[in-house]
Formats: structure tokens, C-alpha cells, sequence
């Protein structure tokens, strides 16, 4: 069986199949480690909630310690069952190494080493304990209750929290270390005397007790080790570039930048037998302590001649945050038999095509693995599959073209056809093509097809038959109608392509037209080309106002179903047009009056002073709404309504300069008399309608017409100034100056209190 423990501190036991027998709520935080009894009723497992929880795999006894800080390993004595005693190990970071034993009055802990810092891990064989701390591997004889060796860390591994060390028992004298870039295999000796009781007493010496048989460095980190007969398995984690970095954190990395574990086989002297670069979920962002390596005990004298007796192969067990691969030793042939007979025809394939096994295995192993996947059901793998399998052989392609036609799975082998080398007969082709355009889940791919094989391997004339007859159906995607413009294009017809690209507003769409002189052709659709682009849109048709006239531009614009602002539309038309020839859409005048009011305003009066094809009324009655005054006065001042004008600009522009210039032009007597009148209501404006009637009218008849009493701002500087600016005339100054004396005696006698 397996055990795994999970970070939130469950403990879940399964078969080889991966399939759960057991579940145990163990912890309330991550479990570190477990430990089996050499019987395989027990577990033991440990928890960074500071608890040793043991659970028996068959009744429902079960024990938990509480030991108050985070435990990193645990070592059930493999007689766990069959002893009253009960023993097991365990340490964590406080750094003690409890041995728990069952005693009368209950169990009770042991320290038998503490004070070098945490525990990082902890196997015990026979009688044998083995624990690693951070100053190194010590091994402690249970039997005698005494410590035997001392190995000292190996210089320069990272820190134990951030890639522990790992320890293993190849038999029951030989243990083996791999810590950081390090491996190490020592040797206990021990002799062993029969007891009195008729059991094996280990008896050892104090002196020279350990031997270190073996001891080399890799150029990876090791994630997890273990015996292979006279080899070892070693799990590597390849270090990146920065390999300092790698080891900056505990948490696994974001950047994603990690590679592929390796399992290699390696012998003592660290010669590399066998490389597998492991398949693992997320291995980008793990670090080298996300991985361990576990396998399944088995016996050294089962491995002979280079074979494992039957039944006696060892299992490895690498584990990852998420997965569990496990590993066994074959030969080649028989792994691909293995791999055949379970199902697993791309692995045989892999095999076979690395080398593994007879050539001749190719093409058998090829052949069952497409039976097997058209009976499965598995239509895209087998299609991955076919180049690798049929290679060049013409003959087998176009077999199993028209094979998955017939199982109306054709689609999926479409992108793994080939074009050339070899080249199938036109026929395959077209019936790949109208398998993509009867099924509306490949449209998409007919699209990319089209565009990717070339033309003169099929006709364009089947397909398009095909697809024809889907035009303004439920069944017509975006993806099809260009598909089969592209076909159009292929086979000469420009303007049934074009009319399919203007309904996708295809953006190169313009230089299609110019490309095959499609100017006929856009007359039906303005407002797709106004949609793609309504600058080069209004430039074509204005250039083409001879074959399309602009009423029938107008007409689809107001007409048009698509969601667009069409109006806008029409305004650049109708502006572009205007510019072009004042006359061309002059039924169209009254309507470009609101359009400018809405969407050009500062453009309404050049408008309206230069066209002579709107309705004043209708114009006047918008610029009103608008309350656009300046446009107002010019249309009144056509409608013959100068004084109305007049009034507006007095009093809503309350610009006199512009009234003066207005009265001007109107060459209109009355109207003078009408300005005056106006301007007499509104004090302010007597001054400024003196300064800019000179040279008009007279200015003593101006200011007779100013009632008593009247007080003028800023009469004085406007005379001045004026007489200094204009340089009036030597008799047309006296006369200023008279009209000055009389206004400063007028204005003498009012401060004397009297009236003026």
C-alpha cells in the first residue's frame, strides 16, 4: 500500500492504482513524515502542529502525542506490531530526539540527543536509528543504548530546512546519505552474538565503529535516494543558472523557470547508468524539497545476472505536490509488451521510436495503437498520430482520409495532412475541405486551411458548391462567409468575394477594391464601407459619385439596420460633397443644416453663406432652437428682417461693432435710425456706437437724440482716442471738439447740482 500526507494534515492510504482505502484526519496542520512498521499494520506520522499520531491500518487503535512544537520525522521500530514495547522516534525543530516507549504506567520519552538544532529526518533498521540534524548524521544502537558514529554535515549544502538531507538503509549494515550535492554510503560493523533467549545480540566495538565505502559529489541537488541492487536511484532537481537563488525561499517559485526532475541510476562511483526526465504537473514551480523519493523494501539477493527474479522487482515511488509516479525496472521488449498490454500504446510507440527494442516493432506497435484509438473512440490522438505512422506512403494517407470521412471524423485529421511529400490526389483535399464547411465547429480551421494549402493541390469549385447553399442561414458563422470569399478569390470571382468582405468590414477591404477595380461593386454596400472606415469610404464614393449618385448613398445611410451613427456618417458625406461641388447635394441642404447644428457647428455659417438650396424658415427655426445667434442674424438678414437682425444683435450678441457693420452693409437709412433708437435704451452703448460711426453718420445728430440727463460711461476716452487714432480731418476735428466743450459744460452744470 501507499501512504500520503497532504498539507492539511490528512493521512491517505491507497493501492498500488492509486484508488483510496484508507483516510485518516491525523493532523490539524501539514504532515511531515510516516513511517510504516516492517509488517505494515502501523503508521506513524508527524505534524507541524507538534503532534505524533500512530493508527493502526486494521482495528481502530490509535495513539497521538503532543509535543508542542513543529516535528519533522518520525521511525516506527519495524517490530512495531509484534512488540509490547511500542517503540518509535521522533524530532523536529525544538532539536530533540524523543524515543517513545511503552512502559507500565504508560509511555514515556527518552531524549537521546538534543542541542545541534532540528531534526530533519529520521530510519531505523534492526536496531539501528539514523537522524541527521544540522551539524550531521548520527546512528544510535537501540540494542545497547548506545551512540556508534558521527558524520558530519558535508560543506557547503544549502541550509537542512530549505533541501533536507535524506537518509536510507540499503541493508542492515549499510546506510546511505544524500544531502545538498553530496552522497555518502557508510558502513556499519557489527558482529552479531545469539542471546540466551535464542535471539541475535549486536555487539560493538567503541572505536572505528563506521566506514565510508563510498562518497562522491553530483552536479544537481538531491531530492531523494535510494538502493537499485549495486546502484543507486537518485531523484535529481537540476539547479537554474542562478543556482544561489534557488534556495532564497522555502515557497515554491512564481516565475515558473524550474525544470523537469530526473530519476538517474547511478553506480558508487557516481557513473550515470540511466536518465528519465519525469512528466510532473507544475514542475516549473517547485524547488528541489517539493519532491521525495520513497520505495517499497525489497531483497538484494533477488537482483541476479542483471535480472529481478519475478515478483521481486522494486517499486520507486517519486512524489510531487500533486503527483505520484512510480517507478520499476524492465528490459526493453518486455517494457513495451508491459506497456501494449495495459493500454498504453503511445509510451510502447516512444519506446520503440528511442531505440528500445526491434525495428520491427515499429510498425506493429504503430498499427495497434491506431486500432486501439479509433476503437476508444479517441479520433484526435489517432490523427496526431497518422504522420508519424503513415510517413509517405500516398497510398495509406488517402485510406485513412476517406477512413475518417466515413466515420465522419474527418476534421480533426484535416491539420496533419500533407501537402507535399507525399501529395494526395485532389479528391482528399476537397473532401477534407467540405468536411470543415458542413460542420460549424470548424469553420475556424476551414478558414485556416484555405488560407495555408496551397491552391493548386484541389478546386476551389466543390467546396464552394458546399458552402453555397449555407448563405443566410443559422448555420453561416463569420468564419465560413470568409472562408468561402477566400474561395471566391481563388477561383476568379472578385465580386461575390468582395460583396462577403464588405458584410466581415474587412479593414484592408479599399485595397481589394483598387486591386480589382470592384468600383461598380460598392454601390449596395456604403454603409459596411462607412463602418470600416468612413474617411476612405466618403473619398471612394465622392469619387464615384458618376456611378453611385448621391440620393442612393443618402437613401442607405438613413435606411441602413446596422447599429452605427449613421447621421455622422451622412454629415461627412454631405460635407465632403458640399466642398467638392456646392450643387451636387442640394436636395439634400435642409438636412445638412441639422446635421452641422449637430455634429459641426462652427461650419454652419460658411454653410449658410454659401448655399442657396435651404429653406430660410426651416434653417432660421433650427439655429433658433439652437439659440445660435450670429446664424440667426445672416439668415433674418435674407429673409429681408434687418431690423429683427438687428434687435438680435443688439440685444444678444450686444456686439455694436457688429450691428454698426451690419447697418453698413444694409445701405439703409432707417435702419441707421432703428440703430440709434436701440442703442439710446442701453447707456453703455451711445459711446461705443459714437466711436464707430464716424465717417457714417453725424455725430451732433447722435447727440442731439440723446435725452437729458443721460450719463454716458467712458465718453471722454472714446473721443480722445478716437481723435488721436483716426487723425480726423482739420473741420471734422473742430466740430468734435464743440461736441466736447458741450458735454464738459453739460457735465460742469450737473456737479453745480443744477440740470442740465
Amino acid at each position: 500500500m501507499i501512504a500520503l500526507g497532504t498539507h492539511d494534515g490528512t493521512v491517505h492510504i491507497l493501492d498500488f492504482l492509486g484508488n483510496q482505502v484508507k483516510e485518516f484526519a491525523a493532523h490539524s496542520a501539514a504532515v511531515n513524515d510516516l513511517s510504516f512498521d516492517i509488517e505494515g499494520d502501523y503508521i506513524g506520522s508527524c505534524s507541524d502542529d507538534g503532534s505524533v499520531v500512530l493508527n493502526s491500518l486494521f482495528t481502530d487503535e490509535k495513539l497521538k502525542f503532543e509535543y508542542h512544537r513543529p516535528m519533522k520525522a518520525i521511525a516506527l521500530d519495524p517490530d512495531y506490531a509484534r512488540k509490547t514495547s511500542r517503540r518509535f522516534v521522533t524530532g523536529g525543530l525544538a532539536g530533540h530526539l524523543y524515543f517513545n516507549t511503552k512502559r507500565w504506567l504508560g509511555y514515556k520519552d527518552q531524549v537521546l540527543h538534543s542541542g545541534e538544532g532540528p531534526i530533519h529526518a529520521v530510519k531505523w533498521r534492526t536496531s539501528l536509528i539514523a537522524w541527521a540534524n544540522d551539524a550531521g548524521v548520527k546512528v544510535y544502537d537501540a540494542a545497547n543504548d548506545q551512540r556508534i558514529t558521527f558524520i558530519e554535515r558535508p560543506r557547503g549544502t544549502p541550509h537542512p530546512e530549505i533541501l533536507l538531507p535524506h537518509l536510507v538503509w540499503q541493508d542492515d549494515t549499510l546506510l546511505v546519505i544524500g544531502w545538498g550535492t553530496s552522497v555518502k554510503i557508510a558502513s556499519i560493523r557489527t558482529n552479531l552474538n545469539k542471546g540466551t533467549n535464542g535471539t541475535y545480540k549486536r555487539v560493538t566495538s567503541n572505536m572505528n565503529q563506521v566506514d565510508i565505502v563510498a562518497s562522491f559529489q553530483t552536479s544537481y541537488y538531491i531530492s531523494g535516494i535510494a538502493p537499485f541492487a549495486d546502484a543507486l536511484v537518485v531523484l535529481a532537481y537540476i539547479p537554474s543558472e542562478d543556482g544561489e537563488k534557488e534556495f532564497s525561499s522555502a515557497m515554491p517559485s512564481r516565475q515558473g523557470n524550474a525544470q523537469r526532475p530526473e530519476v538517474r541510476i547511478v553506480s558508487w562511483n557516481n557513473d550515470e547508468l540511466a536518465t528519465d526526465a519525469l512528466p510532473v504537473h507544475g514542475f516549473e514551480h517547485y524547488k528541489a524539497k517539493d519532491y521525495s523519493l520513497a520505495h517499497a523494501p525489497f531483497s538484494g539477493s533477488s537482483y541476479a545476472g542483471g535480472q529481478w527474479a519475478a515478483g521481486d522487482e522494486p517499486i520507486y515511488y517519486i512524489v510531487s505536490p500533486k503527483d505520484v509516479v512510480i517507478a520499476k525496472p524492465r528490459d526493453a521488449e518486455d517494457h513495451i509488451s508491459w506497456l501494449l498490454q495495459h493500454g498504453w500504446h503511445e509510451k510502447a510507440l516512444a519506446a520503440v521510436e528511442a531505440g528500445q527494442g526491434r525495428s520491427e516493432l515499429l510498425d506493429e506497435v504503430g498499427s495497434r495503437y491506431l486500432d486501439h484509438l479509433i476503437v476508444e473512440r479517441k479520433y484526435a490522438e489517432a490523427a496526431s498520430l497518422c504522420p508519424k505512422l503513415l510517413r509517405g506512403s500516398a497510398t495509406a494517407w488517402e485510406r485513412w482520409v476517406f477512413h475518417f470521412a466515413h466515420l465522419r471524423q474527418l476534421p480533426v485529421l484535416v491539420p496533419y495532412m500533407p501537402t507535399e511529400n507525399p501529395r494526395l490526389r485532389d479528391t482528399a483535399y476537397e473532401v477534407a475541405l467540405v468536411a470543415l464547411a458542413t460542420n460549424p465547429s470548424f469553420h475556424k480551421d476551414l478558414l485556416s486551411t484555405v488560407k495555408s494549402w496551397p491552391r493548386v493541390i484541389y478546386s476551389a469549385l466543390p467546396v464552394i458548391s458546399a458552402i453555397e447553399p449555407q448563405l443566410n442561414t443559422s448555420s453561416m458563422t463569420d468564419a465560413l462567409k470568409e472562408a468561402l470569399a477566400e474561395l471566391y478569390v481563388i477561383n476568379g470571382q472578385y465580386e461575390k468575394a468582395f460583396s462577403l468582405y464588405a458584410d466581415l468590414m474587412k479593414p484592408d477591404i479599399f485595397d481589394f477594391i483598387e486591386k480589382h477595380n470592384l468600383h461598380d461593386s460598392i454601390r449596395e454596400k456604403v454603409v459596411q464601407l462607412m463602418m470600416v472606415d468612413c474617411k476612405q469610404a466618403v473619398n471612394l464614393l465622392i469619387q464615384n459619385r458618376d456611378l453611385i449618385a448621391p440620393s442612393e448613398v443618402v437613401s442607405q445611410l438613413l435606411n441602413t439596420r446596422n447599429k452605427c451613427d449613421s447621421r455622422y456618417f451622412l454629415h461627412l458625406y454631405l460635407h465632403s460633397l458640399f466642398e467638392v461641388n456646392p450643387h451636387a447635394g442640394k436636395d439634400f441642404h435642409d438636412m445638412q443644416v441639422e446635421l452641422y447644428v449637430e455634429y459641426e457647428p462652427k461650419m454652419l455659417l460658411p454653410f449658410l453663406r454659401s448655399s442657396q438650396h435651404y429653406t430660410l424658415e426651416k434653417a432660421y427655426e433650427i439655429c433658433d432652437r439652437r439659440d445660435l445667434l450670429r446664424e440667426q442674424v445672416f439668415i433674418l438678414g435674407r429673409m429681408g428682417n434687418s431690423k429683427q437682425a438687428l434687435a438680435v444683435i443688439i440685444n444678444e450678441l450686444g456686439d455694436i461693432e457688429e450691428a454698426v457693420e451690419f447697418v453698413t452693409m444694409q445701405h439703409d437709412d432707417d435702419l441707421w435710425e432703428e440703430l440709434i433708437h436701440q442703442c439710446l435704451h442701453k447707456p453703455e452703448m451711445v459711446g461705443v456706437l459714437l466711436e464707430h460711426t464716424v465717417g457714417n453718420l453725424d455725430p451732433l445728430y447722435i447727440v442731439n437724440m440723446v435725452p437729458n440727463g443721460l450719463e454716458i460711461p467712458r465718453l471722454v476716452f472714446s473721443f480722445s482716442r478716437e481723435v488721436c487714432e483716426l487723425q480726423l480731418s482739420r473741420i471734422f476735428y473742430f466740430q468734435v471738439i464743440f461736441i466736447y466743450n458741450i458735454i464738459e459744460v453739460s457735465q460742469f452744470k450737473k456737479k453745480k447740482g443744477k440740470e442740465n
